[in-house]
């Protein structure tokens, strides 16, 4: 735990329909006395407002690496939540691919046991690909939560991912890291 005493929980976000609505599952992160740090992808930062997210969690949305010198430490992580997570980055973290500060993020945290929650958002054209499946095993098999299937989060029929914006599950992951 860190020094507040309040757990650090690192949300981290892909350029996906949900991530427009983060600062959603931020508030409901801090209603249950998380401290909260964003990190973005590359590409989620054109979904997210930075601005807004900083003001709530009194810290920097973090999607590049630190410039030599520079101090911009987060504090520790007692969890992790991906959400939400895309078919690129579910398959490059599975895959080892570690290159944005995101999945270097990932690449570090996982193996050192840090509570870790996804929740994919992907279509039923993706998650057909055999790739997905094999990386959502294999991501499983090192201890990662991934909250996919029945009665989680299920894939949507191409070009349905708006329908299901106000709807998707933040809580589910919420509950698994502080189970």
């Amino acid at each position: 735990m860190n020094d507040t005493h309040r757990p650090v929980l690192y949300l981290i976000v892909c350029a996906a329909g949900p991530a427009s609505h983060v600062a959603d599952m931020v508030r409901h992160a801090q209603e249950r006395d998380w401290t909260v740090c964003v990190i973005a992808t590359p590409s989620a930062t054109g979904f997210i407002d930075t601005t807004e997210l900083r003001t709530l969690t009194g810290q920097p949305v973090r999607s590049n690496y630190r410039e030599p010198g520079e101090n911009r430490r987060l504090p520790k992580a007692d969890a992790v939540i991906v959400a939400p997570a895309t078919y690129n980055t579910i398959n490059k973290w599975a895959h080892g691919t570690a290159d944005n500060y995101a999945l270097s993020t990932l690449a570090e945290l996982v193996p050192l046991g840090v509570p870790t929650a996804v929740l994919p958002f992907v279509n039923t054209a993706l998650a057909a690909n055999p790739v997905f499946a094999q990386s959502i095993a294999y991501l499983r098999s090192t201890g990662v939560q991934v909250l996919y299937g029945p009665g989680q989060v299920e894939s949507h029929p191409p070009g349905t991912g708006g329908d299901r914006l106000a709807t998707f599950p933040w809580h589910l992951a919420l509950d698994t890291v502080a189970g």
